[in-house]
């Protein structure tokens, strides 16, 4: 291969056979993909996974049809093609990605390589000059455009309304099991945890680039130890949690966050300012994570507020007096 050029083939220069054979590989890659989807989901969503059951199994029926068309113009031997041999040609998104998906993204997902795979064959029929080239691919947009109304049908089958608000509603759940929780408590330790050590610095020391530092050590070695407590504490596997490293990260990320949000201003070199707009940032942390816990954890607002607000208040408190000491 040289340099700077690519080894891929152009689809304008593919055969009509090259065409035939690549619709072929694409439709046995979706419907792969789509049993994938379907495996993926059968435990917690079984509608949807019977809907990507329908949608791969009108894969085949498109497949066969290609492969009937296919013998009876050029044989039984099928060209070696598929899409990633051919440059500009929609790709998909590796399968094991999906493990990282929630439900509302797979579907979204799978919207997509529908549209993907209409708009390419629509725009090549319209670039051919060659009448059987322009039909045969006419006739292949029509039939990914029939996918997406093939779909629709699948989900009234399956996805009653009962059934769609109930797998929407353990998506949510799944949701705030695996983020939104583990990244409150984060945020909560985070912000409130690493008051005492920030403020007892910024007082004892007056000096702000020292109250920098504590506080960067403060919040990163929280965010590690918090990260890995989370991800060590449980599997998932009995709790439905979710995975251990996603909770692990999203603890670990948002209690370094929550830290940092009133040690960064200590990189003012003025003291006074430094620790004014410290206490303005730590009055918002405590009423932002009040405001997460009402709308994510249908805490009431006021207590959510009176917690957080009074656990902060005592625990910047006890640092401002620890650091005057």
């Amino acid at each position: 291969m040289i340099p700077g050029f690519s080894s891929k083939r152009r689809f304008a220069d593919l055969s009509e056979q090259e065409t035939l054979a690549l619709a072929i590989s694409a439709e046995e890659d979706d419907g792969r993909i789509y049993l994938t989807y379907a495996q993926h989901l059968r435990a917690d969503y079984p509608g949807s996974a019977k809907v990507f059951e329908g949608m791969a199994k009108e894969e085949e029926v498109h497949r066969q049809r290609l492969i009937d068309l296919h013998r009876e113009r050029f044989g039984e031997v099928i060209p070696l093609i598929r899409r990633e041999h051919v440059a500009g040609f929609y790709h998909r998104k590796p399968t094991w990605l999906i493990q990282n998906l929630g439900l509302e993204r797979i579907r979204e997902e799978a919207a997509e390589m529908e549209r993907a795979a209409h708009q390419f064959y629509l725009k090549a029929a319209k670039q051919t000059s060659d009448a059987s080239t322009r039909k045969l691919l006419g006739e292949l947009a029509l039939a990914e455009a029939g996918h997406e109304k093939a779909a629709e049908r699948l989900e009234e089958e399956h996805l009653n309304g009962d059934a769609r608000e109930d797998e929407n509603k353990a998506a949510h759940r799944q949701f705030l099991l695996t983020w939104v929780q583990p990244g409150l408590a984060g945020l909560m330790d985070g912000s409130v945890s690493t008051l005492a050590p920030i403020f007892a610095a910024a007082f004892a020391t007056g000096d702000t680039w020292q109250t920098f530092l504590v506080g960067l050590a403060a919040s990163v070695g929280a965010g590690i130890s918090m990260g890995f407590t989370e991800a060590a504490s449980d599997d998932g596997e009995l709790s439905g949690r979710g995975s251990p490293v996603k909770r692990g990260i999203a603890s670990g990320v948002m209690t370094t966050i929550g830290g940092l949000g009133h040690a960064l201003p200590y990189l003012i070199a003025d003291f006074n300012t430094a620790t004014t707009i410290a206490i303005i940032i730590v009055f918002f942390e405590l009423w932002a994570i009040a405001w997460i816990q009402n709308k994510y954890m249908d805490t009431p607002f006021f207590r959510a507020a009176f917690q957080v607000v009074l656990g902060g208040a005592l625990v910047f408190a006890s640092g401002i007096l620890i650091g005057n000491a």
